[in-house]
């Protein structure tokens, strides 16, 4: 049996990409933070639930516990779950400290801590995967690009929330680089989901089959990459 974690998966990218893992023959694991909408996603795909706030390390630590007492090991982890928060202003100059430590609480402390907890139950999979579900909005080099169209998108909270995921994907690579497990960033583009108000080109599902194929990256696959559905994402 494979068994994979998907966090924020009761909707949206989360939710397709735990879809597309159990049409695959994965036991997709639904982390959701709402159990109401969180057990009603995981009885639409015929999957388990476990109540799952990326925020909460106790709630992380009840899930990680509760994964190896239902299963023993790990062998995809996605974390998917992330916060686009609404602010007063979106100039960098009028965004607050408030407005980044609430972003990055979700999309980067949230991410870390669940990696930590799920590591251990990571390592005793033969060749476990994880996947970061990213966004081209945190690449340097897109974000200096006045041709490029994420130019004019200077969303400093939540890009900047982007790059620092970026680079605790290359940091985790690098740590367990002479392991089987491998580590990538995904760049879902940019999908019709509640976090945009539905204003994505892409769909859910379009977005989610990046997370899907490096969750299930052979062993010749790639560690440390940042990945969209066409190729490499420049950092």
């Amino acid at each position: 049996m494979t068994t994979a974690l998907i966090t924020g998966a009761n909707k949206g990218i989360g939710f397709e990409t735990a879809r597309q893992l159990a049409a695959r023959g994965v036991t997709a694991v639904i982390g959701a933070r709402d159990e109401e909408r969180g057990r009603d996603a995981a009885r639409r795909l015929g999957q388990p639930y476990v109540r799952l706030d990326v925020t909460d390390a106790d709630c992380v630590r009840a899930a990680a516990k509760w994964l190896e007492a239902e299963y023993g090991s790990l062998d995809i982890l996605v974390n998917n779950a992330g916060v686009a928060r609404q602010q007063e202003h979106f100039e960098p100059s009028r965004t607050t400290a408030e407005d980044l430590l609430r972003t990055y609480e979700t999309n980067v402390f949230g991410v870390v801590t669940v990696t930590n907890a799920m590591l251990p139950l990571l390592r005793e999979a033969p060749a476990a995967r994880i996947v970061n579900v990213s966004s081209e909005l945190g690449s340097l080099t897109h974000a200096l690009d006045p041709a490029s169209p994420f130019w004019q998108a200077n969303l400093m909270a939540y890009n900047s929330s982007k790059s620092a995921l970026n680079m605790i994907t290359a940091s985790y690579a690098k740590e367990l680089w002479e392991t089987p497990i491998k580590v990538n960033a995904a760049n879902p583009g940019y999908c019709a989901t509640d976090l945009n108000g539905h204003m994505g080109f892409r769909t859910a599902g379009q977005g989610a089959a990046i997370a899907v194929r490096l969750a299930t990256l052979d062993a010749d696959g790639p560690t440390g990459a940042f990945l969209q559905e066409d190729g490499v994402v420049p950092w």
